[in-house]
């Protein structure tokens, strides 16, 4: 804030942590809405659309350069209608106007500052600007509109047209059968991009896209392709073992700066870590490496401690900065390093990768991080493996302890659905595979609330939740990823009130995001707010696209239902995408599911009598990526009618075919062999 005790502009009220830290600009900031937008038609002003989010750090630096200074403001001021958005909250609006970035530049990112006619429609943009440049431009776009409209609205004329036209997904008529050779095809290029030294991909900055390695840990596994399922181990073990991932706290930043997993970006996103705890406890039931298990039980914890709200809903990120220096909070000197651990500093040093001159670029500091292997350092300094256990976690309590007195970064405490959703889902697979009742009383606390806060009189959802309210009309990530979320609580706990609700939710989303003119479903809702255009989102990218996750769950929620017109969706939608998939594997990791499951077909693991959970629970001991389980003693779904007994089966069913039941796990899984 540039002056905590000047006048707020109008963003004083807003919900999202990240407008309320623009509050006090000298800036006359609007945020999106009737009365910003009427202003720029009546006094025919342009309008300055600047979207960023709370844990950016170029965002925060722009916002220091440019926003807070006055001389800036008043050219903002004079010339603009200046509205602030966050993208998190408004994902619609960012998509729109990312695309029109990406069009004029070739590039995108965060902050993303777009200059509009009064009618919403973009002429220029980009995204970090230093102060003079961005004065520059701004004045230059001003003159342009007063001097020479014409040219201006030309300019928007075109760009809108390409926002429109791109991305069009058309259906296909005569749909292919899928086989492994389309599998191959998609593979073979995407292997020629694994870093075979330190795992992801071979470039930096390094993401963890988690979607990508379950998809190929997946596929690694059901194809018996070593390369991949080494590929995917590595990768994971790499990552737990870099700066990336917080190893006093547990939990990932956003991305790696470099190649080895080492310096983050420090953010820390809900989204990401949600995602790598489903991935990590996939793994670890599928290799039984206990790595897997304590790096995502370690997540959940920080989870649990850091980002949990007193509603049992689950924050969105925590900053990159600490009083305005980036990462200050994670790193240590060597000095403070072995003041606090002492006779043990030596050793935990070397296991942390902790130096006198510093492993980061910042001087004499350091990212804690694993360079060395557990078994070198006992055989160097003479203990046991039980000895070291112990001396990393006393040195983490010791660490934590002096951490926890420094200035925190900043925090987001807003709650969003499909984040939420995403992290449910986390909860369950945790609660489903290491037997963990707790994980899953959360993950039913959090559906719950959502279901019963956040819900329209409509049918509908919400995508916010802060201070008591929910505001914003849900996009179809929301409806996505909650979805999917309902199926993985019905999988743990056999109530079928989550499948109920999730039906509900997928007809609301058949009925209001529907495009006559492609079977993708669009982002925002027909009963949303009417922006320049409607999208579709149909990539995969470090969150599943809204559209790949809505078609599985499609194919799911037809399987357990036996609804023909779900699963006819997801198959139109898959068959329109599939040839995209070989293009770019990686963007299209979610499909690639699809596909998979298509190819090795889903089983259909039917479990009913009165020892369920006992079956349930020994089931999960065991990786089989593609399947659905339902079960209990009452049901109404197609395929337990008529299976319900007090004598303990287990049915095996595929392709709308059964098996004769059985009694056993051990005689289920021959069945699926």
């Amino acid at each position: 804030m540039s002056n905590p005790h000047a006048e707020p502009n109008k963003l004083i009220n807003a919900s999202s942590p990240y407008l309320l830290q623009h509050a006090y600009n000298p800036v006359h900031w609007y945020e999106w809405g009737t009365e910003a937008l009427e202003k720029a038609k009546a006094e025919n002003k342009l309008i300055l659309v600047s979207i960023g989010y709370s844990a950016c750090h170029w965002c925060h630096v722009m916002e220091r350069e440019c926003f807070e200074n006055h001389e800036v403001a008043e050219v903002m001021n004079q010339h603009f209608v200046c509205i602030k958005v966050d993208r998190e909250e408004r994902p619609d609006i960012d998509q729109i106007y990312m695309y029109a970035i990406q069009l004029m530049t070739g590039s995108g990112g965060w902050p993303l500052n777009c200059i509009c006619l009064p009618d919403q429609r973009p002429i220029y943009g980009g995204t970090y600007f230093r102060k003079t440049d961005w004065i520059n431009v701004l004045e230059n776009l001003a003159a342009l509109w007063a001097n020479e409209p014409d040219k201006a609205i030309e300019y928007a004329e075109r760009l809108t047209a390409g926002i429109n036209d791109s991305e069009k997904v058309i259906a296909v008529e005569n749909k292919e059968t899928y086989t492994q050779a389309h599998l191959t095809e998609i593979i073979e290029p995407w292997k020629r991009h694994f870093d075979i030294g330190y795992g992801g991909y071979n470039r930096a900055p390094k993401f963890p896209l988690p979607n990508n390695w379950v998809f190929l840990l997946r596929y690694g596994f059901l194809n018996d392709d070593e390369s991949v399922f080494t590929a995917v181990c590595h990768t994971l073990e790499e990552m737990s073992r870099g700066g990336i991932y917080d190893q006093l706290a547990g939990g990932f930043a956003r991305y790696s700066v470099d190649d080895k997993w080492h310096v983050p970006h420090f953010e820390k996103m809900l989204y990401d870590n949600a995602q790598l705890i489903s991935l990590y406890i996939e793994a670890y039931q599928c290799t039984k490496f206990d790595s897997f298990k304590q790096t995502a039980v370690e997540t959940i914890g920080w989870v649990f401690n850091e980002m949990t709200s007193p509603e049992g809903l689950f924050y969105s990120a925590l900053d990159a900065d600490s009083e305005g220096v980036e990462g200050k909070f994670y790193i240590w000197d060597r000095a403070a390093f072995d003041q606090i651990l002492g006779d043990d500093a030596a050793l935990l040093g070397e296991y942390y990768n902790v130096t006198e001159d510093g492993n980061w670029e910042e001087e004499q500091t350091n990212i804690l991080r694993k360079t060395i292997d557990d078994q070198t350092l006992l055989y160097k300094y003479g203990v046991s493996a039980e000895d070291l256990f112990d001396k990393v976690n006393q040195a983490k309590a010791k660490l934590l302890e002096v951490r926890s007195k420094r200035v925190r970064p900043g925090l987001d405490d807003k709650c969003l659905t499909a984040w939420n959703g995403m992290m449910i889902k986390a909860l369950a697979d945790a609660a489903q595979v290491l037997g963990h009742e707790a994980y899953y009383q959360k993950a039913a606390a959090a559906a719950n609330f959502i279901i019963k806060n956040m819900k329209s009189e409509a049918g509908g959802l919400y995508r916010n939740y802060k201070n008591g309210k929910a505001s914003i009309t849900a996009f179809l990530d929301d409806y996505a990823f909650l979805i999917e979320a309902l199926i993985a609580l019905y999988e743990y706990d056999f109530e079928e009130q989550w499948l109920e609700e999730a039906k509900s939710f997928a007809d609301y989303v058949l009925n209001h995001f529907n495009d006559a003119e492609s079977p993708m479903l669009f982002y925002t809702s027909a009963a949303g707010e009417s922006l320049i255009a409607r999208k579709h989102e149909v990539m995969d990218n470090v969150i599943p696209a809204a559209n790949s996750t809505m078609a599985l769950n499609l194919k799911k929620l037809g399987l357990l239902f036996d609804l023909e017109n779900y699963t006819e969706k997801a198959a139109e939608m898959l068959a329109a995408v599939h040839p995209k998939i070989k293009t770019y594997g990686s963007a299209y990791s979610n499909w690639a599911i699809l596909l998979l499951n298509e190819i090795y077909g889903v089983n259909e693991i039917a479990i009913t009598g009165l020892e369920t959970d006992v079956v349930k629970l020994e089931l999960s001991n065991h990786y089989i990526p593609n399947k659905i389980t339902l079960g209990g003693t009452k049901s109404n779904l197609p395929l337990l009618k008529g299976k319900q007994s007090n004598e303990t089966k287990v049915y095996i069913c595929r392709n709308k075919v059964c098996q004769l039941s059985v009694n056993t796990v051990e005689e289920a899984l021959e069945l699926l062999n």
